[in-house]
């Protein structure tokens, strides 16, 4: 019965915290449903082009999700529930949810364009160069560990003496692997149907819906067997693609008919929790509380950074700002797509924290080889036993829907990486790559760009690099603080209320960078002790570079607001 109340209690909140406190930001910032969006004013066919709002919200939700909100929760649950509850709660109203819907309102108001441009209206070129570099980084990190993290779900021992075959009698991978390749067929039919035949919402939905069906009743019987290192070229290639071709082909339908995936994931759990209360079958085990310190740190700063996309993920402002805001038809949707979504992520990262109160001591035994596994023993179990087939099919189905999510936030951060590249090379009054000059052009096209962050990101993510993971959470975490600060200043400089940032910004930027100093002084250590490795040493650079590009950040975000306040009190 805890679990059912937990759900219960969240689902309460989180409703409330979107009527009230996301209908007073909407107020405070003046969302207007008479002014053209971007989208409309801007239309190219390719990155700018309007989207009906459920299909903008599946986009969005979609690519914010990923597997974060399961991942995170579960490996924080470590310091008990209440703690992780709380973060879920409280950042996702108050922190989260304002970072995402301000990024993308902002965006919306500065013609679609990246928090980079937000930055450098409100706090200089600068400014805007050094979060462009920041956010390249951070960029680098998502593509490695999802690559690393798809790959891994596609690829078992069994497999490796296949260069590639297609195989009747599949494993849980193999199925995995079959289904995400045929989603993205599916993708690219319905974006034709309904971009290029005219076919309605509705009937493509259900066509779509159909369609999901029957591929994974295709996948669950016909495999596909890869090596790890084909499938690393393989997601290398497609992300690639899939950032350069036209929204309508693969972003807008993949990532809607992905979402009822999660949309069917949380029912599936929400019914699951409901059955486990009243026939007492499985029992939610994780203690309030476990204490201050744990293995993976004390729980300040830990646990805010662990928790992650279930409370408040930097990632959301640079899709909010690199792809929703150019595909927003109208303003009175920002709030429902920015601020909805992050409240329903916040939910997932609940579900996924009870998912794991089933199984919890088998959790701690390491029984599961992942937080994404844990998530989906814990729902089946509430099913049905083990050795039940239920279970079987509710774990392989709960297993799929987490490695499409994984894909669909690579493809989007590849997407992001490619307009941000292009960014960094442009000068005042260019608009594109190709009013650049010499060299410029060049790295300023979409191509460079592209193919040099999905070959770094899979170099990377092909090694298996614990380290990645380590970084990633705090760097994802320090973009929220920096993103939140460029809002606010933003706001600032609009006349805007910002006031409400000021809290969440502080809050962020300290426990990131506290963060990053542990990891910084905990890899020195090593290092002189003679116990590092070389991922060590990679870890220890990449922390270093983003502190200080961070700092620099923050100095310039306060000399912006406090020529705001000057300006205030001259006038």
């Amino acid at each position: 019965m805890t679990a059912l109340l937990i759900i219960i209690v969240a689902i309460v909140l989180l409703l409330i915290g979107y009527v009230g406190y996301g209908s007073w930001l909407a107020k405070q910032w003046g969302i207007d449903p008479t002014r053209k969006t971007p989208a409309i004013e801007k239309e190219d066919g390719v990155d700018y082009m309007a989207a009906p709002p459920a299909v903008l919200m599946g986009h969005h939700f979609s690519s914010i999700a990923g597997a974060g909100p399961i991942n995170g929760p579960i490996q924080a649950s470590i310091f008990g529930w209440v703690p992780v509850f709380l973060w879920c709660i409280i950042g996702g109203i108050f922190f989260g949810g304002l970072q995402d819907f301000g990024s993308l309102f902002a965006s919306i108001r500065h013609d679609g364009k990246s928090v980079g441009e937000i930055i450098k209206d409100s706090m200089g070129k600068k400014a805007q160069r050094l979060f462009i570099i920041f956010a390249l980084l951070v960029l680098i990190l998502v593509i490695a560990s999802f690559v690393n993290v798809v790959a891994g779900t596609f690829f078992t021992a069994a497999d490796a003496p296949v260069t590639f075959g297609i195989t009747t009698n599949p494993t849980g991978n193999q199925t995995t692997a079959m289904i995400s390749m045929l989603f993205i067929v599916l993708a690219i039919i319905y974006g034709i149907l309904t971009n290029r035949c005219g076919m309605k919402t509705l009937p493509a939905t259900i066509l779509g819906l159909i369609g999901i069906v029957g591929i994974v009743v295709f996948g669950l019987n016909v495999g596909l067997a890869m090596s790890r290192v084909q499938w690393i070229v393989l997601i290398g290639v497609y992300i690639a693609v899939a950032s350069l071709i036209p929204v309508w082909i693969m972003l807008q339908p993949r990532d809607y008919l992905s979402s009822f995936l999660l949309y069917a994931m949380m029912a599936v759990a929400v019914i699951g929790i409901v059955i486990s209360a009243f026939s007492g079958r499985t029992e939610f085990s994780i203690p309030a509380f476990t204490g201050w310190s744990t293995k993976i740190g004390t729980l300040f700063p830990a646990l805010f950074i662990t928790v992650a996309c279930g409370a408040c993920s930097g990632f959301h402002s640079l899709i909010a700002t690199g792809t929703s805001s150019k595909q927003l038809d109208n303003e009175k949707h920002a709030k429902a797509i920015g601020y909805g979504s992050m409240l329903i992520e916040s939910a997932l990262g609940i579900v996924a924290l009870i998912a794991v109160g089933m199984v919890f001591d088998s959790y701690l035994a390491g029984e599961f080889g992942s937080p994404s596994a844990a998530f989906a023993g814990g729902i089946a179990l509430m099913f049905g036993e083990k050795t039940s087939s239920v279970y079987g099919t509710i774990y392989a189905l709960l297993t799929l829907s987490v490695s499409v999510f994984a894909l669909t936030s690579l493809d989007t951060g590849t997407r992001l990486s490619r307009f941000m590249f292009s960014e960094l090379f442009l000068k005042d009054g260019e608009a594109t790559w190709k009013d650049a000059k010499g060299a410029r052009k060049v790295l300023a096209h979409p191509l460079f760009g592209t193919v040099s962050m999905v070959v770094i990101g899979c170099i990377l993510g092909g090694l298996s690099l614990s380290q990645i993971w380590g970084l990633f959470g705090a760097a994802n975490q320090l973009l929220a603080g920096i993103a939140l600060m460029a809002v606010a200043a933003w706001l600032g400089n609009a006349g805007k209320n910002n006031k409400m940032f000021y809290v969440p910004m502080v809050f962020m930027l300290a426990a990131t960078l506290c963060s990053l100093v542990i990891t910084i002084k905990n890899k020195i250590v090593m290092i002189a002790a003679a116990e590092a490795a070389w991922g060590d040493w990679f870890q220890l650079i990449f922390a270093a570079a983003m502190a200080v590009l961070a700092l620099f950040l923050v100095v310039e975000g306060y000399q912006s607001f406090k020529r705001q306040k000057a300006n205030r009190a001259h006038a």
